[in-house]
C-alpha cells in the first residue's frame, strides 16, 4: 500500500490540507467551484442552512445544504495553477485517509461544476450568455506534467488545433481535455451553448489582448474564432476549464466548466455590472447539480 510522506501530502497541525485548511469531513460530494472568494458567499446565501466556513489566502469554502444536498462551494482564485492545489487537495480529502497517509479502499467519486466568467468569441456568444465547455483547450501546459494525460485528452483534436493555428512550439504544447459528458447534459440542459474553450495561462497576451506590449501572433484571435471542429467551434476564453477537467479525469472524479459571457471579443463589447446577473447562472446550477 503506497504511504505519502509529509513533504508530498501536507496535512496541518489541526488535520487540514495545506492550503485549503479542509478537514476531510467537511467536504461534500457536490463541489461547486468559483474563482471569486467573495462569490462563494453569493452561493451559500441560497443554501438552507449551513455547516462550516472556511477561509486561507484566496481558498474560501463553505458546506451547506440546498434543497436537501450537501453542497461544499470551494473557491480557487485564478488560474490553473490554483486548480493544480485545488483539484489534488480536494481529492486527497476524498480518497487518502490521512491517520495512515495511505490511499483508502474505495474511491470517492466527486461532481464538480465550476461556475465561471469569461469572454465569448462567437457572434452566437453576445454578454449574458451561459457556456458549457464540452471539451477545454489548454493553453496553460499544466497537464502535460502528468503521466497519462494522453488517456483523458483527444489528441485528434489536439493536433487539428495545433495545425489550425500554425502553433509555435516555444509556447509549449496545448492539451484538450474532456468535461464529463452526463454532467454537461444534466447542468446545460437546453440553456446554455455548448462548445470548444479556450483555458489561457494569462488575461492579456494569451488572450490576445494588446496594451502596451505586442503579441507575438497578432492573429491569434481570428484564427482561433475560426476553428472548427466537429461541428463545434471555440466559443469562449477562460482560464481554468482545462485543469478542471483534465486532473478530474485523471483522478476519477465528474467535472465541468459553465460560464457567463462577460465581455464578448468578437463584438469588443464588455458588462462591468456582471456581478448583478450572475445569480441567474449560480442558480441554475444549485437546481441541477
Amino acid at each position: 500500500m503506497k504511504h505519502f510522506p509529509e513533504s508530498e501530502l501536507i496535512i496541518n497541525a489541526d488535520g487540514s490540507c495545506f492550503h485549503l485548511h479542509l478537514r476531510p469531513e467537511q467536504l461534500a460530494d457536490k463541489v461547486i467551484l468559483v474563482g471569486d472568494p467573495a462569490r462563494v458567499n453569493t452561493v451559500a446565501a441560497h443554501f438552507d442552512s449551513i455547516e462550516c466556513e472556511v477561509q486561507s489566502r484566496e481558498f474560501h469554502t463553505i458546506t451547506g445544504t440546498y434543497k436537501g444536498k450537501r453542497i461544499t462551494c470551494q473557491s480557487h482564485g485564478i488560474g490553473c495553477d490554483n486548480i493544480d492545489i485545488v483539484m489534488n487537495e480536494l481529492d486527497t480529502l476524498a480518497n487518502i485517509d490521512y491517520e495512515t497517509r495511505t490511499e483508502k479502499p474505495e474511491h470517492r467519486t466527486l461532481t464538480c461544476v465550476r461556475i465561471g466568467t469569461c469572454g465569448g468569441l462567437q457572434p452566437f456568444t453576445p454578454t449574458g450568455s451561459f457556456v458549457a465547455s464540452v471539451k477545454s483547450i489548454g493553453f496553460d501546459g499544466l497537464l502535460n506534467f502528468y503521466a497519462d494525460r494522453n488517456k483523458v485528452c483527444d489528441l485528434e483534436l489536439e493536433e487539428a488545433f495545433k495545425k489550425h493555428m500554425n502553433w509555435n512550439p516555444i509556447k509549449g504544447a496545448p492539451y484538450v481535455s474532456i468535461a464529463d459528458a452526463e454532467l454537461i447534459n444534466q447542468i446545460a440542459q437546453d440553456d446554455m451553448v455548448r462548445g470548444y474553450t479556450i483555458s489561457c495561462g494569462g488575461f492579456y497576451g494569451p488572450q490576445g489582448r494588446v496594451l502596451r506590449a505586442e503579441i507575438a501572433d497578432p492573429d491569434q484571435n481570428k484564427k482561433v474564432e475560426s476553428f472548427e471542429y466537429n461541428n463545434l467551434r471555440i466559443c469562449n476564453f477562460e482560464m481554468e476549464s482545462s485543469a478542471l477537467a483534465g486532473l478530474a479525469s485523471l483522478l476519477g472524479h465528474r467535472a465541468m466548466t459553465c460560464c457567463m459571457v462577460i465581455a464578448n471579443r468578437y463584438a469588443q463589447e464588455m458588462n462591468t455590472e456582471y456581478k448583478n446577473s450572475i445569480d441567474t447562472l449560480i442558480q441554475k446550477v444549485l437546481d441541477r447539480i
